[in-house]
C-alpha cells in the first residue's frame, strides 16, 4: 500500500509509521518486545490527530499529535515531524522500562532524564534512515559538530523551543534549582551526544580512516572557537578518501550507544533516578560488553558536564502547560 502526501490519510499513516518504526528500533536493540506501560488497561496504543493542539504528548494509551502556526504562519503538522513523534515514543519505552514514580519525592533529574532519554530515541531512531545519514555525511565530512540536522533536534512544544543535542550545558548551572525539564535535560544530552561523537571517532580509528593526531586535536579544540576552521578541513580531506569507511564507523557507533543505552535504561529505578545512576550503569554496560573499552570516554564526558560533582536543587516554580512532567503523560487511572 503507498499512501501519497497529497492523500488526506496520509497524516495518519505517517504518525503510524513513526511511531511503529521508532519501537522497532528500539526493541531491536533491548532484545525483546517492550510493552507499554499501560498495558493493564490497554493492549495497544492509539493514535490521534487534533489539529488544535498546539503540542504532542503520550498519555495513559493514546498518543495526540497537533501543529503549530508558529513558523512563518503555514501550519506544521507534528505528526509529520519525525522527531517529535520518536520523542513521545521514547517517553513510553522510559515509563516501560524504568517505571513511573509512586511518590513526589522522586529527584528532579528523573525529570530531566526523561526528556533527554526520549531526546535520544529519536536521535538513534532517526540514525537507521539511509537518507538521514547520507545527507549527514554529505552536509558534514563526518564533523558532526557542525552545525546539522543530527545535533539540532528538538520536541516542538508550544514555545517552539529547539534543543540543541551539543550543547554545553552542565549540571552546575542546576544546582540551586530548575524551572524546564526540557532545560534540565541539555547536560545529560550533551554527554551522550559527546560520547557518540567520541565513539565514531574511535571506530574511525580502528578503520585507519583517521590518525590518532586527528582524534587527539578534537579533543583538544572541543568547546573553543578554533574547532570549526581547524577540524573542518581535516575531516573534509578525511572523508574524501572513504565516504563508506565514515558510513561504516558511524553506524557502528550508533549501535554500540544505542545497545549501551537500552541495557543501562533497564538498569534502572523511577524511585532513585539521577544523571550519576545513569553513568553507573553505562560503565556496568561497558565493562561487562566489551571489558571497559570506553570508559575513559564516558566517565570524561558525564564529568565535563559537571555529573557526579553536582545534583540538580528543587522544581522552583510551579509546573505550567509546557511541562511534560506534570501533565497527562503521568496520569495513571485509579484502579
Amino acid at each position: 500500500m503507498h499512501v501519497l502526501p497529497s492523500d488526506p490519510g496520509f497524516e495518519a499513516v505517517h504518525l503510524f509509521a513513526a511511531a511503529h518504526f521508532t519501537l522497532d528500533v528500539w526493541e531491536a536493540y533491548f532484545g525483546h518486545p517492550i510493552p507499554w506501560h499501560f498495558a493493564r488497561d490497554y493492549d495497544r496504543l492509539e493514535l490521534s490527530l487534533l489539529p488544535s493542539l498546539d503540542n504532542a504528548h503520550i498519555g495513559w494509551g493514546f498518543l495526540e499529535t497537533g501543529g503549530t502556526w508558529e513558523h512563518g504562519g503555514e501550519y506544521r503538522a507534528y505528526s509529520l515531524n519525525f522527531d517529535v513523534v520518536a520523542h513521545e515514543i521514547g517517553h513510553a519505552i522510559i515509563y516501560s522500562v524504568a517505571g513511573m514514580p509512586v511518590s513526589d519525592d522522586v529527584p528532579g533529574e528523573y525529570f530531566g532524564f526523561h526528556e533527554s532519554a526520549a531526546d535520544m530515541v529519536a536521535l538513534i531512531a532517526s540514525l537507521h534512515f539511509g537518507s538521514v545519514v547520507e545527507e549527514l555525511l554529505e552536509n558534514t565530512k563526518g564533523n558532526l559538530y557542525t552545525f546539522n540536522q543530527l545535533n539540532r533536534f528538538a520536541e516542538l512544544a508550544g514555545n517552539a523551543q529547539i534543543r540543541m543535542a551539543a550543547n554545553t550545558r552542565t549540571l552546575q548551572e542546576f544546582v540551586s534549582g530548575w524551572s524546564s525539564e526540557h532545560a534540565l535535560s541539555e547536560p545529560l544530552t550533551g554527554a551522550m551526544f559527546d560520547i557518540l561523537v567520541d565513539i565514531f571517532h574511535e571506530r574511525l580509528l580502528v578503520h585507519d580512516l583517521i590518525t590518532p593526531e586527528m582524534e587527539d586535536l578534537s579533543d583538544q579544540l572541543e568547546e573553543t572557537p578554533y574547532y570549526s576552521d581547524v577540524m573542518q578541513a581535516l575531516f573534509d580531506a578525511r572523508y574524501a578518501l572513504d565516504p563508506e569507511g565514515f558510513r561504516i564507523s558511524l553506524l557502528e557507533a550508533r549501535d554500540f550507544l544505542g545497545a549501551y543505552l537500552a541495557a543501562a535504561w533497564s538498569m534502572l529505578d523511577a524511585e532513585n533516578l539521577t544523571y550519576a545512576a545513569v553513568e553507573k550503569a553505562l560503565l556496568i554496560v561497558d565493562q561487562e560488553t566489551t571489558g571497559g573499552a570506553f570508559h575513559s570516554i564516558i566517565e570524561g564526558n558525564f564529568r565535563m558536564r559537571g555529573i557526579g560533582f553536582a545534583q540538580a536543587g528543587p522544581r522552583l516554580a510551579e509546573a505550567d502547560e509546557d511541562s511534560h512532567a506534570h501533565s497527562v503523560r503521568t496520569r495513571v487511572p485509579i484502579g
